[in-house]
């Protein structure tokens, strides 16, 4: 344990501190010193009121460096009435897309799972088809959602 001794005002005063933080401790006295000659003639009969008029200044300039570092809230974004409309619309069409497809869809018969090839191409084609509008509607979301 150490011990700094600062020099405020016209008086002095003995610090403890831990070791190797003497510096340190001398650095911020300095600082309170320096505030506390900002109150030049106007000083107070009392030395600890002088004392708190200094911590006042200290406390004010922390204060200001606190509202300048305090992040700033981002600004709320704003809908495109445009942009919303489409996504609206892709969204209507993907919807009207299912409900095509569960309505197209064939139940192979039930001797049969695979139902021979006939039906084996039909279903194949049903899924090309299903998955050539899938592609474009969601081409046409990305889109939208760029656009936006």
């Amino acid at each position: 344990m150490s011990t700094v001794t600062l020099t405020i005002g016209p008086k002095s005063y003995s610090v403890a501190c831990a070791d190797g933080e003497e510096a340190h401790i001398e650095a911020l006295g300095a600082i309170i010193a320096e505030k506390y000659s900002k109150l030049g003639a106007s000083r107070a009969p009392l030395e600890a009121q002088n004392l708190l008029f200094a911590a006042l200044f200290l406390a004010d300039e922390l204060a200001e460096a606190r509202k300048r570092k305090a992040p700033k809230a981002a600004p709320a974004p704003t809908a495109d009435p445009q942009a919303m409309e489409a996504l609206r619309s892709a969204i209507a069409q993907l919807e009207g897309d299912l409900a095509a497809a569960r309505a197209e869809t064939v139940a192979p018969p039930s001797a049969d799972l695979f139902g021979g090839p006939a039906l084996e191409d039909q279903l194949a084609q049903q899924l090309e088809a299903l998955a050539t509008r899938v592609e474009a509607s969601a081409e046409a979301l990305e889109a939208a959602a760029t656009s936006a």
